[in-house]
Parts: structure tokens; C-alpha cells; sequence
């Protein structure tokens, strides 16, 4: 009987997905000469979702940026006519 020790026995599962998805890439795969092609709104998603994902870090870190002078206020008017 061979005992498992606690990391071999929690990356068991892992390792036999990894195996079955492995198989399952191997029955999938044809013998197709032609390249496959992403879709046009698969394309259009992911560089929404990557514009959405760069609007949050900046909108995250917009302290640190204004800091640094990357970023000004919104409205940059002379401080004169801020006053009353």
C-alpha cells in the first residue's frame, strides 16, 4: 500500500483534469490545413473588456498618478476665478 502524503493527495484531482482535458484537446485536434479564425465580436469583447479593466486601474490608482503629475483636476481654471 503506498501512502500519500497531504500535497500528492490535493494535486491528484488537478493532475487528472489536466489529463482528461489533455485527451479530450487530443480527440478534438483535425488534421485541418486551414488556420482557425477568432470572431469578429469575440474580438470586439475582449478589447472592451480590456478597455473597462484599464478605465478601473486608473480610476484605482488616481491618486498615485495625480501625485506624479500623470494626471490633472478635471476642470483646470486659474485659481482667480475660483474665488467668490
Amino acid at each position: 500500500m503506498v501512502k500519500d502524503d497531504g500535497v500528492q493527495g490535493r494535486a491528484r484531482p488537478f493532475l487528472q483534469m489536466l489529463a482528461r482535458l489533455r485527451a479530450l484537446r487530443a480527440l478534438d485536434s483535425s488534421e485541418d490545413s486551414e488556420p482557425r479564425r477568432a470572431s469578429p465580436f469575440l474580438i470586439v469583447v475582449a478589447v472592451v473588456l480590456a478597455l473597462l479593466l484599464a478605465i478601473l486601474v486608473i480610476d484605482l490608482n488616481h491618486a498615485a498618478l495625480q501625485s506624479l503629475g500623470l494626471m490633472g483636476t478635471a476642470f483646470s481654471a486659474d485659481p482667480i476665478f475660483k474665488s467668490p
